[in-house]
């Protein structure tokens, strides 16, 4: 017993959230838990390995943060910290504009939650700008508790409230990334200002967090009205051989032995690894698109009916799938690729170690920062934002134009930024 107290103490003394750790963590929890695939790569007919990919590019991102911390180097002013003055200003902006077009879109286009075909049909632009107010007041809020002499229980609440109450409006519109953005960039920034948070008790409340969307994800799906075209869950319309179809029904059987609910709990993991499998296998058919998927970010905002990255993705390992007599995809939806897929798909295993290298040097830019000017300082917060949305990418891929906005927006302003305190406060 003792023995095992003192290894927990030993865990608990780790800096969960340090570029060493939280991200190539969340990677190799995410492809770990896809390992109970309940019968699903049978299913689907997975056959070519994504662990190469995957070592690499924990390899690739450990290469970028040595270097950038040992070098000690940051990320420059560029010339402009003039600028830094006005980054404060400049978010609030942002905020009363995502706002604005929030309540235009509620009031306009009702609750994406109620149904996936209505979270499709919101309008594009005002739900594009309608993220910048999750985004502001994220930043806000952090950048508040940051800037707090002494941070009280009750200070945290009434923050943890406001928290609350922006993710219950993102929740109505049936997105869950936002959420998950929100929630984790707070939990780095309580760890850093009001309480250390020890590995035991983050690994449990990691828990918690993934049965809850997972079950959010489950539920939204028995509620989908399936008369409606968008909803459809037809299969491909393909010959097999007596032997092919044999194989599929016996595999689906064994699928269906495990409860749905069951299946819901890893069910994000377990598809990414098929899809990144799926797009492996398309490649060495196909070859690689060589920036079509990258290209298709900033299509999307071109005047017409532009095709986005993810409807790509489901065209591709769909490919796959009819040839085997199962879509991996539904074809109406959109796929999330993985970080790893989105870069393999594109340019094979040289993009993937390019990809993560660049992760592991922004990150570790960033965080040396934050070493250099403490924690109480719009760096933490620039930090914890940028090393939560790279993590989440690691399931969704970088495909939205809005986030790689807001991600260069908070590099850019860490750059800037001063450390004098009493010039920021707001």
């Amino acid at each position: 017993m003792k023995r095992i107290k003192e290894t927990l103490a030993k865990i608990n003394r780790i800096d969960m959230f340090s570029p060493y750790f939280f991200l190539p963590f969340i990677l190799v929890l995410y492809f770990f838990t896809s390992l109970f695939d309940f019968h699903r790569y049978e299913q689907f007919k997975i056959t070519e390995s994504i662990w190469p990919a995957v070592f690499l590019a924990l390899f690739c991102y450990y290469i970028g943060v040595y270097i950038i911390d040992k070098m000690k180097w940051t990320i420059p002013s560029f010339g402009l910290s003039f600028l830094g003055k006005y980054v404060i200003h400049f978010i609030v902006l942002l905020t009363l504009l995502g706002l604005s077009c929030y309540l235009m879109m509620i009031f306009g286009g009702g609750l994406g939650i109620s149904d996936e075909s209505n979270r499709r049909n919101l309008d594009p632009k005002l739900n594009f700008f309608s993220q910048l107010l999750w985004f502001g007041v994220l930043l806000l809020l952090s950048y508040k508790m940051i800037l707090e002499e002494k941070m009280t229980w009750k200070k945290a609440f009434v923050y943890g409230s406001i928290f609350a109450t922006v993710m219950f409006l993102f929740l109505l519109m049936g997105y869950r990334t936002p959420l998950i953005i929100m929630l984790f960039t707070g939990i780095i920034i309580f760890h850093y200002v009001v309480k250390r948070v020890k590995l035991t008790w983050f690994l449990t409340a990691l828990f918690v967090i993934a049965v809850a969307f997972s079950m959010f994800g489950f539920i939204r799906v028995l509620t989908e009205d399936t008369t409606i075209d968008f909803n459809k869950r037809d299969q491909p319309d393909v010959e097999l051989t007596a032997e092919e179809r044999e194989k599929l029904v016996t595999a689906e059987y064994k699928v269906n032995q495990t409860p749905l609910w069951m299946r819901r709990l890893n069910e994000e993991s377990v598809t990414g690894h098929i899809v990144l499998s799926t797009i492996i296998e398309y490649t060495q058919q196909e070859g690689y698109l060589n920036g079509e998927i990258h290209r298709g970010i900033f299509n999307t905002i071109l005047p017409g009916e532009q095709i986005s990255p993810r409807m790509q993705v489901t065209k591709v390992v769909n490919s796959i799938g009819v040839e085997k007599g199962k879509y991996i995809t539904r074809e109406s939806r959109t796929t999330t690729p993985t970080f790893i897929g989105q870069l393999f798909l594109d340019g094979g295993y040289l993009l993937v170690a390019i990809g993560f290298l660049l992760y592991g040097v922004l990150i570790s830019l960033i965080y040396n920062k934050v070493k250099q000017s403490g924690i109480r300082s719009f760096h933490a917060v620039a930090y914890a934002f940028v090393i939560t949305v790279f993590s989440v990418t690691m399931h969704t891929g970088l495909l939205d134009l809005i986030f790689i906005l807001m991600l260069g927006f908070v590099i850019i302003a860490s750059s800037v930024i001063k450390n004098d305190k009493k010039r920021l406060q707001y």
